[in-house]
């Protein structure tokens, strides 16, 4: 896909954004068919946004190569409980993991280990991503043209930090979600890529280094532990997390 044919699609994500007119899909001839087309257009769909403060990653099993999409501080918060429903399209809510970032694992050719980016944490929190899209309708689109769309990102909502991170193990921690006081989801891990800090160890090694590496407060979010939930405007969200902590969100 050439420089003209990535701006074509940018442009009508940016539009679908700024005018919250829903895309049926892409332009025709701008519709992403490759990992590097659809990052392509995302990367440069994140640098007309702003800067850069945030990640999501996931993967779909173990073994499975991770994506990811960068996150601007429009849609990043810190110790909220409550967002308008007029910010979303859909609302598809998971409870996820967070890792915030002490230093910076700027890229480099020699890889960053797991020993090397798990010294860079800075604290580890309870948070909820609420999943949403530029289209009309959620998974309506090629997975490639989803990823272009910052990977089906809404906001990405962050807990207070743990009190003692290094003693939580995420391919064990309990999970219970609750919405509006019913069960929705209990989970141990739960998460489809299993360990969280492959996810991030290759988020700082590959998924971020078009824009330099992972930096200093650098917050990322590594995938659903509880599956995607699609809730209605008035709900009200909570997430318990034995020994790591709870978050709570309303959709108003």
């Amino acid at each position: 896909m050439n420089h003209a044919l990535v701006s074509e699609a940018v442009e009508a994500l940016l539009a679908a954004r700024r005018d919250r007119k829903l895309l049926d899909a892409l332009p025709e001839s701008a519709r992403p068919t490759s990992l590097e087309e659809a990052y392509a257009i995302q990367n440069e769909v994140a640098r007309r946004l702003g800067r850069v403060t945030a990640w999501k990653v996931g993967a779909a099993s173990p073994s499975a190569e991770p994506s990811c999409a960068p996150i601007n501080p429009a849609t990043l918060f810190f110790g909220t409980d409550r967002l308008p429903a007029s910010l979303f399209h859909v609302i598809g809510i998971e409870a996820e993991i967070v890792y915030r970032l002490a230093h910076g694992l700027p890229a480099r050719d020699e890889p960053w280990t797991r020993d090397e980016v798990l010294a860079a944490v800075a604290s580890v929190h309870p948070a909820f991503e609420i999943c949403d899209t530029r289209f009309t309708a959620y998974g309506s689109q090629p997975p490639f043209s989803h990823l272009a769309d910052q990977g089906n990102h809404g906001a990405l909502i962050v807990g207070a930090a743990a009190g003692d991170w290094r003693s939580i193990d995420p391919v064990r921690q309990p999970i219970a979600l609750d919405i509006d006081g019913k069960r929705a989801a209990e989970v141990v891990g739960g998460n489809s890529a299993s360990d969280p800090v492959r996810l991030l160890t290759w988020l700082a090694n590959v998924g971020a280094r078009p824009f330099g590496g992972l930096h200093a407060g650098d917050t990322v979010t590594t995938g659903s532990c509880t599956g995607t939930l699609f809730i209605q405007p008035g709900s009200h969200a909570v997430a318990t997390y034995p020994g790591l902590g709870k978050i709570e969100l309303s959709i108003q």
